[in-house]
């Protein structure tokens, strides 16, 4: 009974669109909604970017971990065994046509994809044509590293949904099966959050392909280890940004009902870090359609205590149904659900609920999911009441933030003080914290927020903050944000 209470009062402090005179900076002397108002009207972009990076922001709740690395990132981790563990790693510079490609323990090697990365162990194992392709990464050119680092972000007009989904991940190949260097990449996540004032991270973290520099497994346990030996750190606790961890099935596997099988056991075991499982996986490939888990959720959830679940559906420019299948089967968040609007029943049902939107607006114009920002939901799903809250998805791909994404829905949809706080609220409200440790989240975020607001009162506005976090997707599409 204390935790359904609990859980309530939760629930309606998140969902609720009154909010207390502290939160929202109104009072008879000064109303936080009246001078977001003001401010709206007579700002530039840059300091409507410098307002929204100085804002406190709750959290990030759809993070793909792997996704989120900068490209200068990668680089200066998988050129350096002095921080990612010992590790060399060797990229595909030119073509030599040459024979023999095949498959090793993480599938097919690409014969054709400039950029495509190993290690060293790996590329011992190729024969002298197919080594002379590759060269190590502490070894390229000023050229080659700039092609390289672009390689693994959209960073062409051409570029867009195929280049993401069939290139962009395998180019990043073996790096993401080394847990040192995936470890190091969060701990950065985690220092840009800071600098943007986000105080929560739900990110996804996969560990049975981690393999140690000679080819060896770490087991789960092993590799988990060394991220929680991370997350102790001191670099880490300086941040004040708090992390859980979600783990990922890809759905289209044809062992995905196994692999869901052993996730379950797996978060079971390891509750205190990982909070949620998140079904993943291109929508237009349709052996990942949400209806096939139905039986094998039924069965883990005989089996195991509750476990939330965040399934990516309606990332798709096509009406579907997947959305509501995806509730049928149990999803407690919907990933994008882009194409909600075209199902008028789910629509319906998701209004004022409990199920929240994880709405990721540059993610779906990078990916062509829509021509302009103009077109997209976002705010028919947040003004219809529809639980719904701003997130990154692969930010390092995009060279983006998530003060980045507040940014344009400001600016594109025109968002009150009152939304945001709203926004703000959900992304801790609807994470997969534990009752106890939500609350503690929104209290704080509420201290955050009253602090905020009276600077403003003060007269203390925010100044520009360090262009190494403003995000390259900024100022290439409003580049006096970046003067």
């Amino acid at each position: 009974m204390r935790f359904m209470t609990l859980g309530i009062a939760i629930l309606a402090l998140t969902l609720s669109s009154t909010l207390s005179a502290q939160t929202s900076g109104t009072s008879d002397a000064f109303s936080m909604n009246s001078w977001f108002r003001t401010f709206k009207q007579n700002a530039d972009k840059k300091a409507m970017h410098s307002f929204l990076v100085a804002m406190p922001k709750g959290g990030d709740l759809h993070h793909h971990l792997s996704g989120a690395g900068l490209s200068e990132w990668w680089f200066e981790l998988a050129s350096d065994p002095n921080i990612n563990g010992g590790y060399h790693y060797y990229t595909k510079v030119l073509f030599s046509h040459c024979e023999g490609y095949g498959s090793n323990e993480f599938g097919p090697v690409p014969q054709y994809m400039m950029f495509h990365t190993v290690s060293g162990h790996t590329w011992s194992s190729l024969n002298d044509c197919q080594k002379s392709e590759y060269e190590r990464l502490d070894k390229l050119t000023a050229e080659q590293k700039v092609a390289f680092q672009n390689s693994i972000r959209l960073d062409k007009p051409h570029e867009g949904r195929n280049e993401f989904f069939e290139r962009h991940w395998r180019r990043l190949g073996e790096m993401t099966a080394n847990p040192t260097l995936m470890a190091n990449i969060l701990l950065k996540n985690m220092q840009a959050y800071a600098q943007e004032n986000v105080q929560y991270l739900e990110t996804q973290v996969n560990l049975q392909r981690a393999t140690r520099s000679d080819g060896t497994p770490y087991s789960p346990e092993e590799a988990l280890a060394i991220y929680e030996a991370m997350l102790r750190s001191e670099e880490a606790m300086a941040t004040g940004v708090e992390v859980r961890f979600q783990y990922a099935l890809l759905r289209f596997l044809p062992n995905a009902e196994q692999q869901l099988r052993w996730i379950y056991q797996f978060v079971d075991s390891h509750r205190q870090r990982y909070v949620g499982i998140n079904m993943v996986g291109r929508e237009d490939n349709d052996k990942g359609y949400p209806l096939r888990f139905l039986s094998t959720l039924r069965e883990m959830r005989k089996r195991y205590p509750r476990i939330p679940l965040a399934i990516h559906a309606g990332e798709s420019d096509e009406p579907n149904y997947h959305v509501r299948d995806t509730l049928l089967i149990g999803a407690d968040r919907i990933g994008h659900g882009f194409n909600t609007i075209t199902d008028p029943e789910t629509l319906l049902l998701m209004r004022n609920g409990p199920y929240l939107i994880e709405s990721n607006l540059i993610s779906n114009l990078l990916l062509e999911y829509v021509n302009n920002f103009n077109q997209h939901p976002f705010p028919e799903y947040l003004r219809l009441g529809i639980p719904v809250a701003l997130s990154t998805d692969d930010r390092g791909m995009w060279d983006s933030t998530l003060s980045d994404e507040f940014f344009i829905a400001v600016t594109q949809f025109n968002l009150s003080w009152d939304e945001l706080i709203l926004l703000m609220k959900n992304s801790i409200g609807h994470s997969f914290l534990a009752p106890s440790d939500k609350v503690m989240q929104l209290e704080r975020l509420e201290q955050r927020i009253a602090a905020f607001v009276d600077k403003v009162q003060s007269g203390n506005l925010p100044q520009q903050q360090s262009a190494t976090y403003l995000g390259q997707f900024i100022c290439g599409h409003a580049p006096s944000v970046c003067e």
